[in-house]
Parts: structure tokens; C-alpha cells; sequence
């Protein structure tokens, strides 16, 4: 009997399902959604509407595997070395889709109102200022949350980052295609899930001392309290993005990338471990 290799399974397509179902999960979602007052947003959701914690909790774990799948996509594509057959700038745009994909998992913590949410958007706002030069306009264009609340935030995560990701990603998209009907199980999973557990949500308890961030963010949380913000939580994201996109090099910067990436992922895993036992 033929065990398919984990290279084998088709994660884009699945990323791509996991996709439509957070898109078409998060319009609901947004009907309903006040960012002038976002807690009292989300607890309305889950409390008042007719099947709002339904379908907040389908709009947060089908994020969560589109984004889950997509970096296994991306990790399967340097493995195989698909990547050898795109030329250099559609390569660049594809891994481009990574930390955007990041981004928009991140705003929709933010957007939640909660603990997390709040705290998230403020260290976002205050990495974004630690930038020389450019991190004023940057937080002025991403989140700018001690101006505006969430609304900046709201925009980016409704219109803007999922525009930039589908100009990133249009050329990997046309040429591949995911039937819906292929993905009876993964969707029922997702249905499933959303059904029987509802999606985070936590308000400020008296006495609380720590707040951990979302979990793809805790390694970082855990550097910022060891070094600068600015390479914590900018320059060390950034030279992994670069690494990546290096790995279309020939050699020997392509081994060095890979070697790069390895020591990189190692470092951020400890980091997200010892984070997640405080």
C-alpha cells in the first residue's frame, strides 16, 4: 500500500480552501463588526448575533490553517526545489505572501479588542516607531492605534493586506487551482471545529501580570526581553524573510540561506518554547 510522502500532499490547495472559508467566514464577521468599539464588537458576536461565536470561531481557525498550510507549502515547494523552475522576481513575490499572510493573522488579533488584542496592536505600533527613518509613516499606513483605535487596523486587514497578498500571489494562483469538492474532509474538519470549540477571546482579569501574544508571535515576545526592540521584533523577522527569498541564489549563497534559515527557525522555536512556560 502507497503512503503518500508529506511532500506529496497538495498544502496550496489546501491553504487556498482554508482561505475562502476564512474569506467568506470574516464578511460575516464584518457586517456585524464595529471598529469604534471593538471588545464590545466581539463580545456581541459571540453573545447576541444568531451564530456569531459560529462564525467568529470559523473565521479564527480557518485563518489559522491558511496560515498553517501555506507555510507548509512553502516549505514543501524548497524541499522538492520547485522553486528552481520560477524566475527570480515570481519567487520573490511568492515568498512575499508569507509575511503578509502574517500580517493579516496579526491584525485580526488586534482587531479582537481583547487582552491579546490590545496588547498586540500597541508593541506592533511601538516596533513600527522603532524604525529609523520610515517606522512613522510605516505605523502611520499600518496601525497607528494610539490615533485611530483599531480602525486603520480594521481597513488593512478588510481591504488592504489581503490586496497586496493577491498581487503577490496572482501569478502562483492562476496557474493552480483548488476544487472545493477534493476537500470534503478538511472542510467538514474546519465546520467541525468552529462547532465544538469558540474561537479565544480574553478580557483584562484583575491581577493579571503577563499577557502572552499570539502564538506565532511569542518567540519574538520572548527576544524583546533581551535585546532591542528594533532587532528583535524588525531586523530578526526580516533577515529570515530575505534568507528565504535568497534561497533562489545558486550556490553557495543557497546553502548559506538554507543554513541560515535552520539556525534561525532553531533559535525562534526555543525562544516560542521558553515563551510559552511564563
Amino acid at each position: 500500500m502507497y503512503v503518500p510522502k508529506i511532500t506529496d500532499i497538495k498544502w496550496g490547495e489546501k491553504s487556498l480552501i482554508s482561505l475562502y472559508i476564512s474569506v467568506v467566514s470574516g464578511v460575516v464577521i464584518a457586517l456585524q463588526y464595529d471598529p469604534r468599539h471593538p471588545f464590545y464588537s466581539t463580545v456581541s458576536l459571540d453573545m447576541l448575533i444568531p451564530f456569531g461565536s459560529f462564525w467568529r470561531s470559523l473565521h479564527f481557525y480557518s485563518s489559522q490553517m491558511f496560515f498553517l498550510f501555506s507555510a507548509v507549502h512553502l516549505w514543501a515547494i524548497i524541499y522538492n526545489r520547485s522553486y528552481l523552475r520560477l524566475p527570480m522576481p515570481k519567487w520573490l513575490f511568492f515568498v512575499g505572501t508569507f509575511p503578509v499572510s502574517i500580517l493579516l493573522l496579526f491584525t485580526g488579533y488586534v482587531l479582537r479588542g481583547d487582552t491579546t488584542g490590545e496588547s498586540a496592536g500597541i508593541i506592533a505600533e511601538q516596533l513600527c516607531l522603532t524604525i529609523p527613518y520610515v517606522g512613522e509613516l510605516l505605523n502611520s499606513v499600518l496601525f497607528a492605534v494610539s490615533e485611530e483605535g483599531v480602525k486603520r487596523v480594521y481597513a488593512n486587514h478588510l481591504i488592504g493586506l489581503g490586496v497586496i497578498w493577491g498581487i503577490l500571489a496572482w501569478d502562483h494562483l492562476r496557474r493552480f487551482r483548488a476544487n472545493i469538492v477534493n476537500h470534503g474532509l478538511l472542510i467538514v474538519f474546519t465546520l467541525g471545529i468552529a462547532l465544538l470549540w469558540n474561537a479565544p477571546m480574553e478580557p483584562m482579569q484583575p491581577g493579571m501580570s503577563h499577557i502572552s501574544g499570539p502564538w506565532f508571535f511569542l518567540g519574538i515576545q520572548e527576544l524583546l526581553r533581551y535585546i532591542h526592540p528594533l532587532w528583535a521584533g524588525v531586523v530578526f523577522p526580516v533577515v529570515f524573510i530575505i534568507a528565504v527569498a535568497a534561497i533562489r541564489f545558486e550556490d553557495p549563497w543557497r546553502k548559506r540561506a538554507v543554513l541560515f534559515s535552520i539556525a534561525w527557525l532553531c533559535i525562534f522555536s526555543v525562544a516560542t518554547v521558553v515563551a510559552s512556560f511564563r
